[in-house]
């Protein structure tokens, strides 16, 4: 039997990107995110209009997809409730957001300069990808609250062990992306770490009890 519970967000599970951009005084801000998706050499992404990223985006015109592996849960959950705005809007305030200028120390990681985009990419992600905005459209009414960006790919990084030899494919049985479903990460099909995030959404669940 099916029921219709009025479900809060629709993250059904998707993988987890970490996407670098750069603010307007020219330092990187470094964002995770679960709305994305793929398609041919564009790339679909979802952000709320509140994001430091989105107005990076909207200005600059490019950005770094960078995709971690489960492996790398730690790092991501840090930067959980974290923005790039110093004037913390008050709904995420009131989900324990704060201001973080240096979201790369934050989490741990690595800039690595790119080839083709000012934005640097994060050296610890196995696969990154290099990218162009080509269109952004305001999503929402009567007031649009997001905004859903088309991002062409410009070169792709991956790394080499991910590569099956001989051809230009990744290896499906090597590559454990970092997946997101209903505010909880999992990778390999199991729960890998619990999460800020679902904290701050108030999510009716504790994995951590259940896995314990």
């Amino acid at each position: 039997m099916h029921v219709v519970p009025g479900l809060k967000v629709l993250y059904f599970g998707t993988p987890v990107v970490l996407i670098s951009s750069m603010n307007a005084h020219g330092t990187a801000n470094l964002a995770p995110m679960s709305s994305a998706w793929w398609l041919n050499q564009s790339c679909m992404l979802g952000l709320g209009n509140s994001a430091r990223t989105t107005a990076n985006l909207l200005r600059d015109g490019d950005c770094v997809l960078n995709l971690p592996s489960s492996a790398l849960v730690d790092a991501v959950d840090r930067l959980a409730l974290t923005t790039g705005r110093p004037d913390v809007p008050d709904h995420k305030a009131a989900q324990g957001y704060r201001y973080e200028p240096d979201k790369f120390a934050a989490a741990g990681l690595t800039a690595q300069a790119s080839e083709l985009v000012r934005a640097p990419r994060v050296a610890e992600c196995p696969i990154q990808l290099e990218c162009r905005i080509v269109s952004a459209h305001p999503v929402g009414r009567p007031s649009p609250q997001a905004t859903a960006f088309q991002a062409e790919v410009l070169r792709v990084h991956v790394e080499e062990e991910l590569v099956i030899p001989g051809t230009s494919h990744v290896d499906p049985l090597g590559w454990d992306p970092l997946i997101m479903k209903f505010c909880e990460f999992f990778g390999g099909g199991g729960n890998v770490h619990p999460s800020r995030l679902a904290e701050g959404w108030n999510m009716p669940h504790d994995l951590r009890t259940a896995a314990g």
